[in-house]
């Protein structure tokens, strides 16, 4: 009699897990083990949130605990995922958050309106949204997270990549008294510049594509471009570059250098002028992380006992 195998794959927060049986013996064995160098009880949680935004659009997200305590009253990152019409974030590994839930942080991962995996609707409903809607939705997981009891409200950051980094430092021109820093990885941060420079406006369906996501109107797009609005940030910053990016061109993270040193705002800054849009080189992006976290420390120490 002929036999057959069945296979399965696991994940949930760990490296994902491939076992396969014979039948009829049906005794399972490890077939293959993504990333088994990782050790899944040294990993913190992700767990699936789910909370309604301001205009009652119901908005789901993830939050990794760090391992131990009571997971309460944490210092918080928000880490909005680039895109950002379509892309989303899953229930899956990611090193990033483990990284930082590694080091005593929350991390909230946001699936704001215009992410994929949501429906047609929910994703076209992101479109000319940026800096309005799609920011409300951030802001809005934020206050949950601080509603809910996991995060400290003194000690809040946003931090993310290419539109990610958008959001992080619009988050902070839209709300400077809410987060204490904001992390800006090969980020937009001039949306007329998106329309002049980059791969995207090379062709015809990259600027059908920006009109229909972001608009037209010069005025509208600055008052959404935190480069033309640092005055108002409050909060500290760091800003890494990619000198050789061609979705988010350096130029972007340039007009944002060159608004801040106008105004007088302190920031820090790191670009690799032989990366592209984000950091591969391992010795890169060992700098990154090193300086991201003592950025985080710095910045998000536990208060003062009152």
């Amino acid at each position: 009699m002929a036999s057959s195998v069945s296979c399965t794959c696991s994940a949930t927060a760990t490296p994902v897990t491939s076992t396969c049986s014979t039948r009829p013996r049906r005794t399972p064995s490890t077939l293959a083990s993504a990333r088994k160098w990782i050790e899944p009880e040294q990993m913190a949680t992700m767990q699936p949130v789910r909370f309604k935004a301001r205009d009652g659009l119901e908005i789901n997200g993830y939050l990794t605990l760090p391992r131990g305590g009571d997971g309460k009253n944490l210092p918080l990152i928000v880490n909005p995922h680039g895109g950002p019409h379509g892309p989303r974030d899953y229930w899956e590994f990611n090193p990033e958050a483990q990284l930082l839930a590694s080091r005593g942080y929350a991390v909230l991962q946001v699936n704001f309106r215009g992410s994929g995996g949501y429906g047609n609707d929910f994703q076209r409903a992101g479109y000319r949204q940026w800096g309005l809607r799609m920011q409300d939705d951030l802001t809005d997981a934020t206050r949950w997270a601080v509603q809910q009891g996991y995060a400290d409200p003194r000690r809040l950051c946003i931090y993310g990549a290419s539109y990610g980094g958008y959001a992080a430092l619009e988050g902070v021109v839209r709300e400077p008294d809410l987060y204490r820093c904001a992390i800006g990885y090969v980020g937009v941060y001039d949306l007329e510049l998106m329309y002049r420079d980059g791969d995207i406006p090379r062709g015809l369906f990259g600027k059908r594509y920006l009109e229909m996501v972001l608009g037209r109107d010069s005025t509208d797009l600055r008052a959404r471009s935190p480069a033309a609005n640092v005055d108002k940030i409050k909060a500290a910053l760091m800003i890494a570059v990619g000198g050789r990016d061609e979705r988010v061109p350096p130029s972007q993270a340039k007009a944002l250098r060159a608004a801040l040193d106008k105004a007088g705002k302190p920031y820090e800054w790191l670009l690799k002028d032989a990366e592209g849009h984000g950091f591969y080189r391992a010795e890169n992006r060992q700098e990154l992380y090193t300086r991201l976290l003592a950025f985080l420390t710095a910045n998000l120490a536990a208060p003062a006992a009152h």
